[in-house]
């Protein structure tokens, strides 16, 4: 999953990209309104989290440009305002969730969780793909009764391909939704990636195939 972080305080920007990153998300980074702006129509994100105070624009302008131009990607507004009116204010501007300054780490990233969960039509904290049952909220997975040994962006990979089970995924959806850096078109990252999660989920040698090619046009999860 790809989030977009708006937050003007250098600690607490750092210490959330680092929590979201060690949790396997893709991240982009912005201190500034104008830039979050920018990045949010430039860019394919599966949730916004926003802060209200930020320099240039602020965070309800920024959301409120966002959704005058129809982008509905979920948004998560951070805010030193606990009021009933500030609440009410930012989501009637249009945000799917608020939390109030000082929060804890994990309520965050639960709430990140569920917003990027429901921005693919998902409610429920468990995905499953034949035998395959994927743990959203333990960020786990297993196959039968075995535990996956995941790395984070495998885990993130494979959490991607399940939101989109039964759907051919390209690629470049795959580069923009998993991986930070710029991937080069004539990079095996996605191949080389795939190929290692088919591996271990090859729990066993009668575990059929989930992941399959689609030539010349991406991978599908599901069952044969």
């Amino acid at each position: 999953m790809r989030l977009l972080l708006a937050e003007d305080s250098e600690r607490l920007r750092q210490t959330l990209a680092t929590a979201f990153r060690r949790s396997g998300y893709a991240l982009d980074e912005t201190a500034n309104g104008n830039d979050a702006l920018w990045m949010a129509k430039e860019g394919t994100y599966d949730a916004i989290i926003l802060d209200i105070m930020l320099p240039g624009l602020d965070g309800l302008a920024v959301l409120s440009d966002l959704r005058k131009s129809e982008i509905a990607t979920p948004v998560l507004l951070l805010t030193a305002r606990d009021s009933v009116p500030d609440r009410v204010l930012g989501l009637q501007a249009g945000a799917d969730d608020y939390l109030p300054k000082p929060f804890a780490l994990e309520e965050l990233l639960a709430r990140v969780q569920a917003l990027c969960r429901r921005n693919y039509g998902k409610r429920s904290s468990t995905l499953v793909t034949g035998d395959l049952v994927i743990d959203t909220t333990a960020r786990t997975a297993c196959r039968g009764e075995v535990p996956l040994d995941l790395t984070a962006r495998e885990y993130a990979l494979l959490e991607y391909l399940a939101l989109r089970a039964g759907e051919v995924v390209t690629r470049t959806e795959i580069e923009a939704h998993i991986y930070d850096e710029l991937v080069s078109p004539l990079s095996n990252v996605v191949d080389s990636a795939i190929c290692a999660l088919r591996g271990k989920l090859a729990v066993s040698p009668d575990s059929l195939p989930l992941i399959h090619t689609r030539r010349g046009q991406g991978y599908l999860l599901g069952t044969p």
